[in-house]
Formats: C-alpha cells, sequence, structure tokens
C-alpha cells in the first residue's frame, strides 16, 4: 500500500518561508497529477497548487506570485515552496497523488504562520 510522507511545516513568523515536500513510499506507475491542499479550522479544504500532466500547473488566487509547486518524478516527490506567509495561510497542508486507477492523500502537515 502506497504511502504518501509530508514534511516541512511548522511555525513560521508572517513573511517567512517554509518548503514542504511530499515523498511516496514506493514508485507510483503513471502519475498525472500531483497536488497541495490545505484546510483551516472551519473550514472546508481548497485546492493550493496542483500540477497536472495535460494542463501544466495551476494555483489558488490567494497563493499566487507567493507559492510555487514543483516535483521530482524520479523520486515520486512533489514540493510546495512557500514565501511571503500571511497569518490567513495557517493551516494543515495535505498532499495529492493521482495515478491511474488511484487517489492517495498523504496525513498533513500543520503550518502556522504567527508573530
Amino acid at each position: 500500500q502506497v504511502q504518501l510522507v509530508e514534511s516541512g511545516g511548522g511555525l513560521v513568523q508572517p513573511g517567512g518561508s517554509l518548503r514542504l515536500s511530499c515523498a511516496a513510499s514506493e514508485s507510483i506507475f503513471g502519475i498525472y497529477y500531483m497536488g497541495w491542499y490545505r484546510q483551516a479550522p472551519g473550514k472546508q479544504r481548497e485546492l493550493v497548487a496542483a500540477i497536472h500532466s495535460a494542463s501544466g500547473t495551476n494555483y489558488a488566487d490567494s497563493v499566487k506570485g507567493r507559492f510555487t509547486i514543483s516535483r521530482d518524478n524520479a523520486k515520486n516527490t512533489v514540493y510546495l515552496q512557500m514565501n511571503s506567509l500571511k497569518p490567513d495561510d495557517t493551516a494543515v497542508y495535505y498532499c495529492k497523488i493521482s495515478a491511474p486507477g488511484n487517489n492517495y492523500w498523504g496525513p498533513g502537515t500543520q503550518v502556522t504562520v504567527s508573530s
């Protein structure tokens, strides 16, 4: 059973940066989608950024220009570089990897932006 492991979350001051990583426990054949989502307390989970093999990258309007998603195909890993962080970015961040017939989710990593 493939598992995703996220890392890189933590506490950061407003204006700071974090880099999240999400690695699969084993090779996944045919990955066509890798994405990051977040869920703040009392809110629904929302898409933050994604890479799709057919359509490229897309970002939530709230993070455009501040966050960058990237992938390392050889390592089955997806990254999220987060710059100029704001208190509104505080949430649990989840990664998702999709391949034919399967959607995999990570357990989530907490990001807290506070002074």
